[in-house]
């Protein structure tokens, strides 16, 4: 069996291994026929700078002819907002590289997934860390090494042909020096798999979060009065009320909230949703800050820099946003400064965003994997008990870190948002995507974290969400997850809505989803609720449920 390897030895000549040893490096394979483990041994000082092929080869036999409607591929994307289901063999990924350059590099849309490092191919569908196949073929992978390295897995969507792959990109060894290239379970199909993945991640119990954010309904034109008045519409079934974006003035610049907005401060809020026995939540981005905050004009040096010499863009929102670099002792010391403040207002629930911050810049002698389990390990040591929700995060990294974590891209007030946004990166905001997020990755839901699959809104003014859309959103959200929010202003719920949003609650906490599988653009969800079977179908492609 060949391993394919780049690499640089120690004189920096790229150098590739094809097969278990050279002058440079040794490879032991271990395999029962259940788990196939990969380490590799540095003889002389390496860099590896690339991806390692893991000899995995999933080929069907001469005589099959892939059927582009017929197996189904779980490919699970890069970070929670990358569009996540199972693909039909004729899908293709969309590839933010494939619009105009100009509009690329001023908006940075490539920023917000891997993109930047990872070369996609119309032909391939490729995801990250656990795959299967369900269908005439079977397969069902599991990364067991996601602290070291993603495990990538890329289909040849007209051959049906699957390898796997190790991103050991920016791994430095020095001899003698062993790492962990490869570690994954398998199994011949989905059903097994499924034993698998509760092998090694047995369910676990997840407190429930019904909570209240701020964020859907007036973004960041917040103020205190606005939250006060909206927190005293909700009733004992609530126990989070969360502020969102929109306090502070800048973003990177945590320590200074908006004094026109919350003259008082923000602990008057934290403090009044105790009162109501309510967890208080807040939300930051902690690894990065906008060009127009004080952090970015006065710290440029806590900003991470690329090949270029400048700070790595992270992406567009706000003013354009940067990475800090999170090796620098003072910019580490900055967020812990900012986090424990929030901690010792009384906040319970930290909203963590923009994760993906940590390893969109290259840290060197770290894969990209390293470079997150180290960030996330940082808030989690920061903030020791408290509650964490983690979004635009690498999924497998928030194992152990975070307590919930958001599966899918932001809810837009329009089922599949405006037009031109169809075209942009697989991370943009869109209900009809982040729907499925939520039935696809529920598989992680109890076993990794919480499954945060964002808000549900039942209003009717500031918002193009049809009734049977909103309806939607409310069922799937309350079947697959475990945290229900919302953003609306509950007091004016009429008796309709409460109905709804009673029979939803009955969903959140009483609910078991037994099945649930796609034909075409259906998905069917069987639920047991109360001693009693029930089956529903939600259409992907007009976002409308049907019981049946």
């Amino acid at each position: 069996m060949n391993f394919g390897l780049f690499y640089k030895n120690s004189w920096g000549k790229d150098k590739r291994l094809d097969g278990a040893e050279n002058e440079d490096v040794v490879l032991e394979v271990k395999d029962d026929g259940k788990r196939r483990t990969v380490t590799l041994k540095a003889k002389k000082p390496i860099s590896l700078n690339s991806y390692f092929e893991t000899g995995y080869k999933f080929t069907p036999s001469a005589d099959y002819t892939p059927d582009p409607k017929g197996d189904l591929y779980f490919m699970n994307g890069y970070q929670s907002w990358t569009d996540t289901r199972e693909f039909y063999g004729d899908a293709q990924e969309k590839n933010v590289k494939r619009l105009p350059k100009a509009l690329v590099k001023r908006f940075a849309f490539d920023r917000y997934g891997d993109a930047t490092f990872y070369e996609y191919d119309k032909r391939v569908l490729h995801g990250y860390d656990i795959f299967y196949v369900k269908g005439s073929l079977g397969a069902f992978i599991l990364n067991l090494n996601y602290k070291n390295a993603y495990l990538i897995a890329e289909l040849v969507r007209k051959e049906g042909t699957l390898s796997l792959s190790s991103d050991l990109s920016g791994k430095s060894l020095s001899a003698g020096e062993e790492f962990i290239a490869a570690d994954y379970a398998y199994a011949p199909d989905y059903k097994s798999g499924i034993d698998v993945l509760d092998e090694y991640f047995p369910k676990k119990r997840v407190e429930k979060i019904f909570g209240y954010t701020s964020w859907y309904n007036y973004y960041q034109n917040v103020n205190e009065e606005i939250l006060l008045r909206d927190l005293s519409a909700l009733d004992e079934r609530f126990n989070l009320f969360q502020i969102d974006d929109g306090y502070e003035t800048f973003v990177g610049d945590w320590l200074s909230v908006d004094e026109a907005k919350f003259p008082r401060g923000l602990k008057p809020i934290a403090d009044a949703a105790h009162e109501k026995g309510f967890k208080a939540g807040i939300w930051l981005a902690p690894f990065v800050a906008e060009e127009k905050s004080e952090t970015f004009k006065n710290h440029p040096e806590w900003f991470k820099k690329g090949e270029d010499g400048q700070p790595v863009k992270c992406g567009s929102n706000w003013s354009g946003f940067y990475a800090l670099d999170l090796e620098n002792e003072e910019v580490k010391e900055y967020i812990k400064t900012c986090l424990t403040a929030y901690a010792d207002m009384g906040f319970d629930f930290f909203k963590l965003d923009f994760l993906y911050a940590a390893n969109l810049p290259e840290y060197s002698g770290k894969t990209r994997s390293e470079a997150a389990e180290y960030a996330y390990a940082f808030l989690r040591e920061v903030l020791k008990d408290k509650l964490i929700l983690g979004c635009g995060a690498t999924v497998f990294n928030a194992i152990d870190k975070f307590d919930y974590l958001r599966v899918g891209p932001d809810v837009s007030l329009e089922f599949d948002d405006v037009w031109f946004m169809r075209l942009m990166h697989r991370e943009r905001i869109s209900t009809k995507v982040t729907i499925q997020n939520t039935v696809y990755r529920s598989l992680f839901d109890g076993r990794f974290f919480g499954n945060d699959p964002d808000v549900f809104l039942l209003r009717d003014d500031n918002i193009k969400l049809t009734e049977k859309n909103k309806e939607a959103l409310l069922t799937l959200n309350a079947l697959f997850g475990s945290v229900l929010m919302t953003s609306d202003d509950i007091a004016l719920y009429d008796e309709k809505k409460r109905e709804k949003l009673s029979a939803a609650l009955d969903l959140f906490y009483g609910a078991t989803v037994k099945d649930y599988y796609r034909k075409d653009t259906e998905i069917t969800v069987i639920y047991d609720l109360g001693g009693k079977t029930h089956k529903l179908v939600y259409n992907t492609e007009k976002g409308e449920i049907y019981e049946r």
